[in-house]
């Protein structure tokens, strides 16, 4: 990974950006390979994004690795990803670490083998006190599940005796959510040409923008990512208000 270097040509640049990582099934078989092949190649995609945010300054990456959903795909399909999560937890930690990068794993990781659980573990752990960018890695989760989870939650510590169930609102269950105390996600992507969020962070984007790509993941590179930039900044954020009123500088609303 090369070292990151600022970059001002990008007017503005998003805080938190969320991406569905999608294509590499259809990248190999355009290629007559098998899909284990494509998800190898998009590594090489997941490294050209995440040393993009380190140049860009970008302070939150949260990627979808590996949905509730895709349980149901083929079982070999399956036992290659969980080979290669293995691998490149492996190769790839310490030169993150290296990098000031923090992994976080978001999910039910419960459904994974004691050994990549006590690696995502490990890998946590390790990285913890790095700032340079928080890189979480969404594994086995789905938008409802986080939601379900934090009523979980929620429901357990108002039995406890911790709070009153009438004190629940948006803001305090926010803190069961995964990347609670996060940054907002700003701008979601998806590649491979999809027009649908499939239950990722169904909560946390709420106000965050969408752009859609044809680009299938193992073809995005920095180029890719400099237009999803530029479209985000095009993009008039109102949060509720008008359009005179973000342009008076009225301050932000919430609706």
């Amino acid at each position: 990974m090369s070292s990151p270097s600022a970059s001002a040509d990008i007017v503005r640049a998003p805080q938190h950006l969320a991406i569905v990582m999608d294509g590499n099934g259809r990248w190999a078989e355009r290629r007559h390979r098998p899909r284990s092949f494509g998800h190898r190649e998009g590594q090489k995609a997941l490294r050209a994004t995440l040393e993009y945010c380190l140049r860009r300054g970008i302070k939150a990456l949260t990627l979808f690795a590996f949905s509730s959903e895709n349980w149901r795909r083929p079982e070999e399909e399956v036992g290659a990803l969980m080979q290669l999560f293995l691998k490149a937890l492996d190769r790839e930690v310490d030169e993150l670490h290296g990098h000031g990068v923090r992994i976080e794993f978001i999910g039910d990781l419960s459904a994974f083998s004691p050994e990549l659980q006590a690696r995502m573990h490990k890998a946590m752990e390790k990285t913890r006190a790095n700032t340079a960018l928080l890189a979480n890695v969404a594994v086995n989760y789905g938008g409802r599940w986080d939601i379900a989870n934090a009523a979980r939650l929620a429901a357990e510590a108002v039995a406890r005796g911790e709070i009153e169930a009438a004190s629940i609102n948006e803001n305090l269950l926010a803190r069961w959510l995964a990347l609670s105390g996060q940054p907002p996600v700003d701008l979601f992507i998806r590649t491979g040409g999809e027009l649908r969020i499939s239950n990722f962070l169904l909560w946390q984007l709420a106000y965050a923008e969408l752009v859609f790509i044809d680009t299938l993941w193992p073809d995005v590179d920095a180029a890719v990512l400099d237009d999803c930039l530029n479209e985000f900044t095009r993009r008039e954020r109102r949060f509720g208000q008008t359009s005179a009123q973000v342009v008076a500088g009225s301050g932000q609303g919430v609706a």
